[in-house]
């Protein structure tokens, strides 16, 4: 397997008097290209799993290798660069900065990265944001856009960078079901398109099982790791 997110025996405990252990012994392996789903109830570990695969959390052991670089042996700066440019984040709330305009927040990694826009970029964020369906609104204020058309901006600005990782966290939480529908259909052509590895993290099983594979956090540990062909309705 071409893996592009591999963890090993990866162990995550907060505090130190009262210790609460979230993550106990992960092993997981992504290839490159693939599009996945992560499913759990809430409290089980998964959106710690997903930080500590972003590089946003450090694990209490263990070993994670992002695009074939090992994260322990990084600093602050060096991990902020491996986001950077290796990963694009989506949440369930946009973060989008409200006193820019939709293309402003596209561009705005791009800017952080290289300290400015060039015509290629701008042209690159202009096609993403018609990828996603929003370019009519490329100029309106962020806040003076829907739901729907938040989040796909905030999709279009974790690809301005060309990561090779996408990593999600309920990209869809806040969405009725035909926008969630039309957000996992872009997702999907954009894996497809750009091969971009999509990590995903959702509550909704029918979601999930739009991925080509679930995996299944229970109190920290993976209990299930199959096809989402294999899944039962």
């Amino acid at each position: 397997m071409d893996s592009v997110i591999s963890l090993k025996n990866v162990n995550k405990i907060y505090g130190t008097q009262v210790k609460t252990q979230v993550l106990t012994d992960v092993c997981l392996e992504v290839e490159r290209e693939s599009f996945n789903s992560i499913i759990g109830a809430s409290g089980s570990g998964k959106s710690t799993l997903l930080n500590i695969i972003g590089t946003l959390d450090r694990p209490t052991s263990g070993e994670v290798v992002i695009n074939g670089v090992r994260t322990a042996s990084l600093n602050k700066d060096e991990l902020a660069a491996l986001r950077n440019q290796t990963i694009g984040f989506v949440f369930q709330f946009h973060y989008l900065l409200p006193e820019f305009t939709a293309l402003e927040n596209v561009l705005m990694p791009a800017r952080i990265k290289d300290g400015r826009v060039s015509a290629e970029v701008r042209e690159r964020a202009e096609h993403l944001m018609s990828l996603m369906g929003i370019e009519k609104v490329k100029n309106n204020m962020a806040a003076k856009m829907s739901g729907g058309q938040q989040q796909r901006t905030s999709i279009a600005r974790a690809l301005i960078n060309s990561p090779q990782i996408i990593l999600a966290d309920e990209p869809t939480g806040n969405l009725d079901s035909e926008s969630t529908e039309a957000v996992y259909d872009i997702m999907r052509d954009i894996n497809e398109t750009l091969k971009t590895t999509f990590l995903i993290i959702t509550h909704d099983r029918k979601i999930a099982q739009k991925a080509d594979r679930i995996v299944e956090i229970k109190d920290g540990r993976i209990n299930l790791d199959i096809p989402a062909s294999q899944a039962e309705d």
